[in-house]
Parts: structure tokens; C-alpha cells; sequence
């Protein structure tokens, strides 16, 4: 979060900080994600960082709004605005709850930390649409792969088990838990392209089956507790508002 300010950090004409500004200056919560946050990490992985960030409340009085998202400064960093951030994580979408559930959280305000405490809030059984659908999606890669070159990309694949295996867990303890722990060897086994593509497939229908039968019976609410969330976020837009 030190990161130099560039060309493109100063202020506009109209004195708004820069997308890169508000991710440097008001940063809530930072964390790494990817293979390192999955536990999957090797010598050669990159060190993905996602991030929060809360735009003053005044910036929103201005025509042109603050940005929903920001890209960078550093390389691999990829930022929401707070506002955008629980919207999708409302909406269950997958990368934004495991963000919220990374084990390696590098930077956390005493906003950043309400908003970790509002973990539970955000997880509903839509969890099991969201995370099938994103799913099915990567699947359908994998399958276009294998017919074009007669295998797939092996790393998606590690993936995908991975994210199946995430899902199957939520929906059967309520906890989402990110880091594949004593699965992280057979899942680098098909990164390594050493399970053949008939097993992989056999473990990724065989995961969905159980998440099915999970969400039948998981102890997840049929809805996640937006008014929690809403109140929280209002909270903190007028706390910002009397501060600036």
C-alpha cells in the first residue's frame, strides 16, 4: 500500500483523487488470494492481492462518481469500493466471499475488521446456485479444450476441483474455507497433468452430487442478512461524511 504515486495518482482538475489514490489512500482491507491463499502455492505461483476500499462519502456528491472497482497500482492488485464489494458478496458471487475468507489478510482497518465480522451475514444456500453456475461456466472451457487439443488446461482443472470442493464444504458446515489443506497434493497431481482427464472428471461430477445433496439440508439461512449489511454500510458512508 506504499506504492509511489505515477503520472496518473495526482489529482484531477476538479481536485478528485485518482482511482490509484483511493486504493492507497483508503484501503479497509487487503488480503492475498490465489494459489497462495488456497494453499496450492509453488515456486513459480504469483502473489495475487485483492483489496476494499472506501471512497469518502462526498465523492458520491459529484456528477461523475468514484470508480466500482480499481486495477493496480501493483501488479496483480485488484480493488472494489465497499458498496460494490458487499453487493456482489450479497449476491454470493465466489471470488468476493473467498476474499473475505483469505487466510492471509496483509492490511485491516477498524472498518475492514467490521466488515470481516460480517462474514456470516453475507453466506445463504444462494451460495449453491452461485458457486454451480460459475462452475458450469469453467467447465464448458474445460470440455471446448479436450475437444480442440484432447486435453485440458490442467491448472483450471485443479481449480475447479478446488472451487467444488469449496462449495460441497459451505453448504455442509455453514463455514467457507478456502485453503484445500490435506487435498492440496492430489489437487497439484492434476495440475501436473498426472490424474487422467477420465478421473478428473469422475471427482468433479461426484463433488457436485454431494454439494447437491448439502444444499438440501445445510445449515446456511435461505437468504443472507442484507439488512445487517445495509446498516452497516450506511453506517459507515455517514461516518465518512462527518469526517470529511
Amino acid at each position: 500500500m506504499n506504492t509511489p504515486p505515477g503520472p496518473q495518482d495526482t489529482l484531477d482538475p476538479q481536485g478528485a483523487p485518482r482511482p490509484h489514490d483511493l486504493v492507497r489512500d483508503h484501503t479497509i482491507y487487503a488480503c492475498v488470494m490465489g494459489s497462495r491463499a488456497f494453499g496450492l502455492a509453488t515456486d513459480d505461483s504469483d502473489t495475487d492481492r485483492r483489496g476494499v476500499f472506501l471512497a469518502p462519502t462526498p465523492l458520491f456528491w459529484r456528477f461523475e462518481k468514484p470508480p466500482t472497482h480499481v486495477d493496480g497500482p501493483a501488479d496483480e492488485q485488484f480493488s472494489w469500493e465497499l458498496e460494490r464489494f458487499c453487493e456482489l458478496a450479497l449476491r454470493a458471487n465466489p471470488n468476493i466471499l473467498e476474499c473475505l475468507h483469505s487466510p492471509l489478510v496483509e492490511h485491516a482497518t477498524d472498518t475492514g475488521r467490521e466488515l470481516l465480522a460480517l462474514r456470516a451475514a453475507f453466506l445463504s444456500r444462494q451460495a449453491h446456485e452461485t458457486f454451480a453456475g460459475y462452475s458450469f461456466s469453467q467447465r464448458k472451457k474445460l470440455d471446448q479444450d479436450v475437444r480442440a487439443y484432447g486435453v485440458p488446461r490442467w491448472k483450471h482443472a485443479m481449480h475447479l476441483l478446488r472451487l467444488l470442493t469449496s462449495c460441497r464444504d459451505l453448504l455442509r458446515t455453514g463455514e467457507l474455507t478456502i485453503d484445500v489443506g490435506d487435498q492440496r497434493e492430489p489437487l497439484l497431481a492434476v495440475k501436473r497433468g498426472e490424474v487422467s482427464w477420465a478421473e478428473v472428471e469422475s471427482w468433479m461430477a461426484r463433488l457436485a452430487a454431494e454439494a447437491e445433496t448439502a444444499a438440501a439440508r445445510s445449515p446456511l439461512p435461505p437468504e443472507p442478512d442484507r439488512r445487517r449489511v445495509e446498516d452497516f454500510l450506511f453506517r459507515v458512508r455517514r461516518d465518512s461524511a462527518l469526517q470529511n
